[in-house]
């Protein structure tokens, strides 16, 4: 998991209740990865990408979103973004049938995903959420994702992320 004597590990959260479900989930799923805790909070694709010497497009972003159906019902949407992009809200809202696709609040966030805004990772939510997966995310050989904390991430590829959430492959922006 954590790697030993890595430079930008601080103490292991791995014990952390959010971040011991992401584990147990990527564990269910039969995913082996590298897991960093970090000295400082990463509650940004560009703070994420900083701490880990590598570039934002690097980073899978997990978004929440609160998408609207025509008959005024809303289901959580959770956008796994390549951090080089801003998603195209009114783009992927035509792309899925909905009406409209709003920005979640933290407490839609945090009962939706079970995590913080900062820490919301890919998966171990609460209950399975609708995912649409960045698919500039596939340029690159690995991406690193919130782990359910804002001090942890883990490596992991495009695949594996549409693999392990279900997701629907779509351009974003």
């Amino acid at each position: 998991m954590a790697e030993p004597g890595d430079p930008v590990s601080q103490s292991d959260l791995s014990s952390h209740p959010s971040v011991a479900v992401v584990l147990e989930t990527l564990a269910a799923h039969h995913v082996r990865t590298t897991v960093r805790y970090l000295p400082d909070a990463v509650r940004t694709a560009r703070a994420a990408a900083e701490a880990l010497g590598i570039t934002p497009a690097e980073i899978a972003n997990s978004l929440v979103f609160a998408g609207r159906h025509h008959d005024g019902s809303v289901e959580p949407l959770l956008v796994l973004a390549s951090g080089g992009h801003r998603v195209d809200q009114d783009r992927i809202a035509g792309l899925l049938d909905l009406a409209a696709l709003d920005k979640a609040t933290p407490d839609q966030v945090r009962g939706w995903t079970g995590f913080t805004i900062g820490g919301v990772a890919p998966v171990g939510h609460p209950l399975p959420l609708r995912t649409v997966v960045d698919v500039t995310l596939g340029a690159h050989e690995h991406v690193w994702a919130a782990a359910g904390h804002s001090h942890s991430v883990f490596r992991t590829t495009y695949d594996e992320l549409l693999r392990i959430t279900g997701g629907k492959a779509i351009e974003v922006d």
